[in-house]
């Protein structure tokens, strides 16, 4: 979960793009605020106090920066 201007986010986001092409994914980036704009407000009201967030097989993993190693373990294990 990310919003646009926070570099916060764009930190996360690029060292998520990192650890994820170990594993052959890619992440997939949900701007909270857009899809507020668009009317799904739970999003936003969910994490915006607290982004970025990390959300691995629909469960918050970490927020405000990525848990590397804790990420890792989580994906190795799930392969």
């Amino acid at each position: 979960m990310t919003r646009a201007g926070c570099s916060a986010c764009a930190a996360a986001e690029s060292t998520l793009r990192r650890i994820l092409a170990d594993y052959g994914l890619e992440p997939q980036v949900v701007d909270v605020d857009e899809r507020a704009a668009a009317g799904d407000v739970l999003l936003r009201a969910e994490y915006g106090d607290r982004l970025p967030v990390v959300v691995l097989d629909g469960a918050e993993h970490s927020y405000w920066e990525v848990d590397e190693p804790r990420l890792r373990a989580d994906l190795t294990a799930a392969r």
